[in-house]
């Protein structure tokens, strides 16, 4: 397994380690060939079936949008209504689980083999673990969220004729109470965006990397499972699982890139009078899509890695810029404010029985946690790519807890400020703006707000292109069986379906509900294969010398 390993571009393991002896070789099950001057290494039969519906799907929406707008409505209401105990609970469990890791002898353990070095600096890797990560959505909900809950937190319980609340607080709000509904409103946001997400991610990755680097199986999700299926993995059961991975990843960041498109079209509108509605919509998708190609042909390293960089740039100059341009020492001591609210609140927050504040959990946080399990296919395999070298206690501390504080300063920053206008000011735009407007309503009222505006715009459009190329780069791999150097056009076949999915989405009848039903009911059999996942890289961690 390691010659033909190193032959597709998974390094050999350095130093001991506990390879799993197969005869499967990767790419075994492939089938190549070229189409004129195109070529082709697709595994069979996860690339046709994957294609193949994603193809289906994007027709059938085009042709019959309202009957796919109340199809995709339907399943949004029976999954978040029947399942969010089960999405809450999963992450509750990829946490403690991350925690466990941390802790025990497992720790020690080094992805790569026991000499393995890294292959990127801090700085290179934790770039990329951002803008692939959570780009778009800091940009989206950096302002709305936290100023959504607190609206709704000073709002208060407000009931239905049958009982049942109508209300979007978070647990029981804090009516007329304006320092809680502020420190309920973030902790809220910092749940959504802490470590929980983090958890999910990191154990996606870890078990890509643990059993590609040290086992020498295929980067594939199904490696993962050989600890418990043996040699069935590389049958039906290891298609059915790397296939609704793919199916996952796609909807998971057609959702995201929907999204990007409706912020990215409310900022030039507000900035430029670009008209808004679908027609821009789709014009951007399109547009972005073919950015984000030319970034898949120069692929990882002169690609995302390039372009992830650049953005952290920004997105950092943006942070400080607002910082010391706002009620700086009010952001400062809210970061640890906030944090002590998250901390507070937490297990409230997490409880995933007897709750009462149904349109919190089910509209927030079950949407949430189904949307990072969508994504975790596609950033796992990601950071795994990318974190050869590491230690499991290492990589685990620094994808669950550095990104989870940097999302907490991020958020009190940019949904501090927006609430500090409300509470100080008495500005109240931003607060009543849709949400892919509010970001740009409280920049309206700092200093250089044209530039900060198109600052904004611009951190969307990237953070929408190397999503859309890192996921075309992964979701390759997984339907060329394992291989990280399959020809291009098959990585340019997922980047333009990519946009073609979220296209038809936003122009059906449901918009952008219809994208968020699409990625919670995909990411609902995914929270069984990763909970799987778990116990798969326990066995996988105590075969390796620790």
């Amino acid at each position: 397994m390691t010659d033909d390993s190193a032959n597709q571009g998974i390094p050999e393991p350095e130093g001991e380690v506990a390879l799993i002896e197969t005869d499967y070789e990767i790419g075994q099950d492939n089938v190549d060939g070229s189409v004129g001057p195109f070529g082709f290494d697709i595994h069979n039969p996860v690339f046709m079936i994957s294609g193949l519906s994603i193809v289906l799907f994007v027709f059938y929406t085009l042709a019959l949008p309202e009957q796919a707008g109340a199809v995709f409505s339907w399943l949004f209401t029976t999954v978040t209504t029947g399942f969010d105990w089960f999405f809450i609970g999963a992450a509750n469990i990829f946490v403690l689980f991350c925690f466990l890791l941390i802790v025990t002898p497992y720790g020690r353990v080094r992805l790569g083999g026991a000499d393995a070095t890294p292959d990127y600096s801090y700085i290179g890797w934790f770039a990329m673990l951002f803008a692939a990560g959570m780009g778009i959505g800091l940009m989206f909900y950096g302002v709305s969220e936290p100023m959504s809950h607190f609206s709704s937190s000073f709002g208060g319980v407000a009931m239905g004729e049958d009982g049942v609340r109508t209300d979007w607080a978070p647990l029981g709000g804090a009516e007329g109470d304006q320092v809680e509904a502020v420190r309920l409103g973030m902790a809220a946001t910092i749940f959504h965006w802490g470590l929980h997400p983090w958890a999910i991610y990191a154990v996606v990755a870890l078990s890509l990397a643990l059993f590609s680097y040290n086992k020498g199986l295929p980067l594939t999700i199904r490696s993962a499972f050989y600890p418990i299926l043996g040699e069935r993995v590389w049958g039906w059961w290891g298609h059915v699982i790397d296939t609704l991975a793919v199916f996952a990843t796609l909807f998971g960041l057609a959702t995201s890139l929907g999204f990007g498109a409706t912020q990215a079209n409310a900022g030039l509108n507000e900035l430029f009078g670009v008209p808004t509605g679908s027609t821009t919509e789709v014009i951007l998708i399109s547009a972005i899509t073919a950015v984000a190609l030319i970034s898949v042909l120069r692929g990882l390293d002169g690609g995302v890695k390039v372009l992830s960089e650049i953005n952290m740039g920004l997105a950092f100059a943006l942070l400080i810029f607002v910082l010391l341009v706002g009620p700086t020492l009010l952001l400062l001591t809210g970061f640890g404010d906030y944090l002590w609210a998250y901390v507070q609140y937490l297990p409230q927050l997490a409880n995933p029985l007897g709750r009462e504040d149904v349109n919190f959990t089910q509209g927030w946080t079950a949407f949430y946690w189904a949307w990072w399990i969508s994504w975790s296919p596609f950033v796992g395999m990601f950071i795994a790519r990318v974190s050869r070298g590491r230690t499991v206690r290492e990589f685990v501390i620094c994808v669950l807890l550095i990104p989870s504080l940097v999302c907490v300063l991020w958020m009190s920053v940019f949904g501090g400020i927006a609430i500090d206008q409300v509470v100080s000011d008495g500005y109240t735009v931003a607060q009543e703006a849709a949400l892919e407007l509010k970001l740009f309503k409280m920049l309206d009222q700092l200093p250089l707000v044209q530039i900060t505006s198109l600052i904004g715009i611009v951190l969307v459009i990237v953070f929408f292109v190397t999503s859309s190329d890192s996921g075309s780069l992964v979701i390759d791999t997984i339907t060329a069986g394992g291989k990280v150097d399959a020809p291009v056009p098959q990585r340019v076949f997922w980047c333009v379906f990519e946009g073609a999915v979220a296209i038809v989405l936003l122009l059906s009848a449901g918009g952008l509900q219809s994208l968020q039903s699409m990625v919670i009911s995909t990411g609902l059999p995914f929270t069984i294969v990763l909970l799987t996942m778990c116990w798969a890289i326990w066995k996988g961690l105590s075969t390796e010398a620790h």
